[in-house]
């Protein structure tokens, strides 16, 4: 581990956080993206006319309507990989904490948030820049700190000391959002036809890993981007955002803004879930745009099965005319491939798909 902090401090390694505070009056080269790949952020003007669903989470809890709630959800699965969720479950107080708790650790002095850098993405807490400071090609506008959380009370004591608060205001976010979590998923199996108890065993002991994330102000934020076109590993990655700054690919490869909705949270689908659908529902593409004038803060809870255990299309959607459509894969296999492939280049899900030959 020290001789990974060694080489990126030899990197010249430098925050985001640490460019914007020194008032650059423009991005470093290294974040500068090919025009292929720069936002255009003024085209995606044209794209707000798409209705992305919001869902009431309320209505689950409610026999009559039900039905109801888990047909929208399949609904906002098939079309776009994607919904935000209202009346969650997840108190306003637990999430203002939540954020106060990551803006004081992004404001500390970068020689203390520098104790917990890693370019290893197996480590279980891992502070950095960009999405990996020593091998990406281009460069991300965005300070992260990642951790393990679930079970909370095995990884919490390697959580960030500093600031005090840190520990106990993002652990009653990461456990709720890991209760929330169940009664997605429930939902997810529930609306492709599935026992809504299918994976309660695997969640249940399955990994959650909260990236805290720091998207600062950019002063170029048209040739740059917080985080480039990807899709989770997980199974669900539930979002909090302090403003907008998400975009996601719909089905016909166009970028959409994700609005920003006082107190809802977002949930995307993730790779585990694509293939234990057997490819009905899609895990979603997406990017995050930088602002010249806004910081943005996001928490991205990451679910998935155990790091070991293998998720295949559930033997219900599979038949002679729906033949499995990928082969299996575990969140560990996740790691290793990003550990030596450029996952930009290709989406880890991609490798695993069988051909329809």
């Amino acid at each position: 581990m020290e001789e990974t902090k060694k080489s990126l401090l030899d990197d010249s390694f430098t925050s985001a956080m640490t460019l914007t505070n020194s008032g650059v009056p423009q991005v470093p080269d290294r974040y500068v993206l090919p025009p292929s790949q720069r936002p255009a952020l003024g085209s995606s003007l044209g794209t707000t006319e798409t209705t992305l669903p919001v869902i009431d989470l309320s209505l689950l809890n409610q026999p009559l309507l039900r039905s109801r709630a888990i047909h929208e959800i399949s609904m906002a699965c098939k079309e776009f990989g994607f919904f935000q969720v209202i009346n969650h479950g997840i108190p306003s107080s637990v999430v203002k904490d939540a954020f106060d708790a990551a803006t004081q650790f992004f404001d500390l002095p970068v020689e203390e948030k520098m104790l917990l850098v890693s370019a290893n993405v197996h480590e279980p807490v891992r502070y950095g820049t960009s999405l990996n400071h020593s091998t990406d090609g281009v460069h991300y506008w965005r300070d992260f700190i990642k951790h393990y959380s679930h079970p909370l009370s095995k990884w919490i004591n390697m959580w960030p000391s500093n600031p005090p608060c840190y520990k106990d205001k993002v652990g009653k976010y990461a456990e709720a959002t890991h209760v929330l979590h169940k009664q997605l998923i429930e939902a997810i199996s529930e609306s492709l036809g599935l026992e809504k108890n299918y994976l309660k065993e695997e969640i249940e002991e399955g990994s959650q890993v909260m990236a805290v994330n720091c998207y600062p102000a950019c002063p170029e934020p048209e040739i740059a981007l917080g985080m480039p076109p990807h899709s989770d590993f997980s199974s669900l990655t539930i979002l909090l955002q302090s403003s907008q700054g998400l975009q996601i690919m719909d089905c016909n490869k166009n970028w959409v803004c994700v609005p920003y909705i006082e107190g809802a949270l977002i949930v995307q689908l993730g790779d585990q879930v694509e293939v234990m659908s057997n490819g009905i529902y899609k895990s979603v593409i997406h990017r995050v745009t930088v602002n010249k004038d806004v910081k943005r803060l996001s928490f991205a809870s990451l679910h998935s099965l155990p790091l070991h255990k293998k998720i295949s299309p559930a033997p219900k959607l599979v038949n002679a005319n729906n033949t499995p459509a990928y082969g299996e894969f575990s969140f560990n296999d996740f790691l290793d491939y990003i550990s030596s492939n450029d996952f930009i280049q290709e989406r880890f899900i991609d490798t695993i798909k069988k051909s329809s030959s």
